[in-house]
């Protein structure tokens, strides 16, 4: 937001100033730690940092003698179409009718067990058909070796307002510094060793790969080249890394290392690339000698300044959007110490915060960036040969959660894998529609899905869900709620509702019951029975289909919103209260009050949807509440995360930020990564847009300013947060209560804004100017311009 101009105009009208405590950029954005992670996978999952470019990412260990950093990039992946019998997760012939069974005994019975549903599809969960489909795969590890045996001063961190790790020490009485980056810009990790004093540079550096691959090691004129493929399915890789001194010797060793003796400093580029085309139905493209050998090069031609300026000015541009203050100081403490202290000081427990928030959108930019494949259940960081869960995309929850960050907090462009990606699903799962279901339009995927357009159903009980591709839909509809681009609705988010729409008016079944619309069979995610018309099957259909209807309003296609219109006067809504007062997670009321699992799925409808909220639905929101509370505040770290949203959006902020004290406490690892456990990314991104939800929220039409602030953030500043409605909104408040709100509108529209403020007078300025508004209770009303900054001040 341009705020300069509200600020200073502000200040002339003497309004209260910012009543938070200035904030320390230098410190209050830097993890750091005083000693190496361990070179083991726990010490990469727990005392690792990370850095990331988007396609690729690095973690850095900081070793003084043996330095490691363990490197990605998203598209080494083993399984799909190499392995002989990769069928995309379909039957090897069509069964339209495989369902119809289970269907009549859902209907005769009321319930049927997952693993019938199972069987009912020809699948058998004891034979591991998903092993096809593949997971995600280290690419290798840059191995640094010095002489250094003695050292002191040591400094480990990370700057997340500048996307910059560095390593320091002293030994033998030199100083020592490493710095390191991944590059957006340019494509590459970048490494600079240096020392403050002249030629005390010595230093062997090779390239590690996993054994599951064929792999060469060349070396010549600096440039580290590793190649091969994959054994599963051939998949062709190559890494290369330019080692660049300055002062000393170089020599190039048969081994494929590059040894450099008494330089003054040491540049390195790394790049790494396969054969992988997100092209359906082969997946396959050039061999990536070419283009890694031109990204390798071009990068090399530039110093390690211009590379730096590059990286940084880009990054920022993105990070520097936002600015959180609530008031925290930071101890001059290492991270973890900081972490394993929480709740014990207020203003650290504060800065902590701030540094959370600030590390999800962090890892948000360095996992997603325009051109990659869109952060999986790590991001972009994988250790291992077989990572939990494959490293995959589980589309039930998990990758929409990586992206609920993305537009709250001013972060739109790391969305355009995520909507790429759900694009890229639809031609494989049109023929999953056919194949499996013998539905002849639209396109349907399941539980989880990989880099290889697998949209078919997993031979697991628990992972029948054909609702995620509905899911998926609406959140890029969402994205254009906030940005209101047509071009983006008419060209990328409504083909793909529209197509997901289709798929769902032929695939709903009547519920003979009571003549409703359902979802048959279905199931809340990974919990209970499959039966007809689940709670979170019928919300995640009744927002898609008022959606894909308010999108062909406005585009025009008016034979699509009648039909649209038609479904949702017969849909059943999901929405049901129980007999012990609970929001019920089934039609029939077989709800366990003593049920403790993780999945809160039916609360979808409160979060991310908008079916609930105390101020439209009071009676359903208190349901929630009663259901949330019997599953308890207990939960691996996603869960956690998750319900840190459900309680802002019941504008309970002191429970919102309970959930968030207990993420802190008991989900999250010494490097701040999330954990499920093990290591799983969606909490950094869930816990971040749950804080947004405490300061922002806009999903009802209203910009609600403050909504569900704790008491423990009693004063603060938040500038930058994106609103739906192409809105930037920036709050400064004292005492919980705001005492300036700066806007900016970028679409021209009115606004209206709700704040505990409007219960007195304010004046609205733009451009030094008073502007008409018209208060109703809490919310405020007012025309707005083009690209128009406002404030809004109380009167004096």
């Amino acid at each position: 937001m341009r705020r300069r101009s509200l600020v200073v105009l502000a200040a002339i009208l003497m309004t209260v100033p910012v009543p938070v405590a200035e904030a320390n950029p230098g410190r209050d954005m830097v993890l750091w730690y005083d000693e190496p992670a361990p070179d083991t996978n726990q010490g990469w999952e727990t005392r690792s940092l990370p850095i990331g470019n988007g396609a690729m990412g690095a973690t850095i260990f900081g070793g003084v003698q043996a330095e490691r950093l363990q490197f990605n990039e998203k598209t080494l992946w083993t399984g799909g179409p190499g392995v002989s019998d990769y069928n995309f997760g379909n039957w090897s012939e069509p069964r339209p009718g495989a369902l119809d069974a289970i269907r009549q005994r859902v209907i005769n019975e009321g319930q049927v067990k997952p693993e019938d549903v199972l069987a009912s599809l020809g699948l058998k969960s004891d034979t591991p058909r998903h092993r096809r489909f593949g997971a995600y795969q280290s690419f290798g590890d840059l191995r640094l070796a010095f002489p250094h045996t003695e050292f002191t001063d040591y400094r480990r961190e990370l700057d997340i307002s500048r996307g910059v790790a560095k390593v320091s020490y002293r030994s033998g009485g030199v100083g020592y510094t490493r710095e390191y980056f991944a590059t957006a810009q340019d494509d590459v990790v970048v490494a600079r060793i240096s020392a403050d004093q002249p030629g005390k540079i010595t230093m062997d550096t090779r390239i590690q790969v996993p054994a599951n691959r064929t792999s060469t090691a060349t070396a010549g004129d600096g440039r580290i080249t590793v190649a091969g493929a994959l054994a599963g399915n051939g998949l062709r890789y190559e890494t290369q890394a330019q080692v660049n001194n300055h002062g000393g010797t170089r020599t190039d060793n048969a081994d494929g290392s590059v040894s450099v003796t008494g330089a003054n400093e040491v540049m390195l580029v790394l790049a790494a690339g396969t054969d992988y085309a997100n092209d359906y139905p082969k997946y396959r493209g050039e061999d990536p000698h070419k283009r890694v050998t031109q990204t390798v090069n071009a990068a090399q031609r530039r110093s390690f300044g211009i590379l730096q300026y590059r990286h940084v000015a880009d990054y920022r541009e993105l990070f520097g959007r936002m600015s959180l203050n609530l008031g925290g100081r930071m101890p001059d403490l290492p991270t973890d110490d900081v972490l394993a202290a929480y709740g014990k000081d207020a203003a650290a427990d504060r800065a902590l915060e701030q540094l959370f928030f600030g590390y999800g959108r962090y890892l948000l930019i360095a996992s997603s960036r325009p051109g990659s494949l869109p952060a999986n259940l790590q991001g972009v960081w994988n250790v291992l040969e077989a990572p939990p869960w494959q490293a995959d995309y589980h589309l039930n929850i998990n990758i929409q959660m990586n992206y609920f960050p993305a537009d709250t907090t001013n972060l739109a462009e790391t969305a355009e894998p995520f909507a790429a990606y759900v694009d890229s699903l639809r031609e494989p799962g049109r023929v999953t529609a056919r194949e499996m279901y013998g539905v002849k339009q639209g396109w349907v995927a399941h539980h989880a899905s990989n880099i290889y357009g697998w949209t078919g159903a997993w031979d697991h009980p628990a992972y029948f869900f054909p609702e995620s591709g509905a899911w998926l839909s609406e959140q890029l509809y969402d994205h254009y709620r906030f940005t209101l681009d047509k071009r983006y609705l008419a060209r990328q988010a409504y083909p793909v509702m529209k197509d997901t729409a289709q798929f769902w008016l032929e695939f709903l079944q009547t519920d003979p019951r009571d003549g409703k619309f359902v979802a048959l069979p279905s199931r809340s995610p990974e919990i209970g029975p499959h039966t007809a018309g689940a709670s979170m099957s019928q919300q995640i259909l009744w927002l898609l289909f008022t959606d894909v209807r308010e999108a062909a309003e406005t585009l025009g296609d008016k034979d699509f919103a009648a039909k649209a219109s038609e479904v949702l006067g017969k849909l059943d809504p999901g929405l049901r209260v129980g007999n012990w007062g609970q929001l019920q997670e089934w039609k029939a009321d077989i709800d366990d009050p003593n049920e403790t699992h993780r999945h809160v799925s039916h609360m979808f409808a409160l979060h991310p949807g908008k079916q609930i909220s105390p101020r439209t639905t009071p009676e359903l929101a208190a349901a929630a509440k009663v259901s949330l509370n019997a599953r308890t505040d207990a939960g691996t770290g996603w869960s956690k995360a998750w319900k840190i949203n459900f309680w802002a959006r019941l504008l309970d902020g002191d429970r919102a930020h309970k959930l968030l004290a207990d993420q802190l406490k008991t989900s999250t690892l010494p490097n701040l990564w999330d954990t499920h456990p093990p290591f799983q990314i969606d909490g950094n991104f869930g816990a971040t847009a749950g804080m947004t939800e405490m300061l922002l929220q806009s999903h009802l039409g209203v910009v609600d300013v403050l909504p569900a602030l704790p008491a423990g953030w009693s004063d603060g500043q938040v500038d930058g947060l994106r609103g739906r409605g192409d809105v930037t909104v920036g709050v400064t408040w004292k005492s919980g209560v705001p005492t300036q709100i700066r806007l900016e509108t970028g679409n021209g529209d009115a606004v209206k804004v709700r704040s505990s403020m409007f219960r007195n007078a304010v004046h609205v300025f733009s451009e030094g100017r008073l502007v008409p508004h018209t208060t109703d209770g809490d919310v405020l009303n007012f025309a707005t311009r083009n690209g128009a900054e406002y404030l809004i001040v109380p009167a004096r």
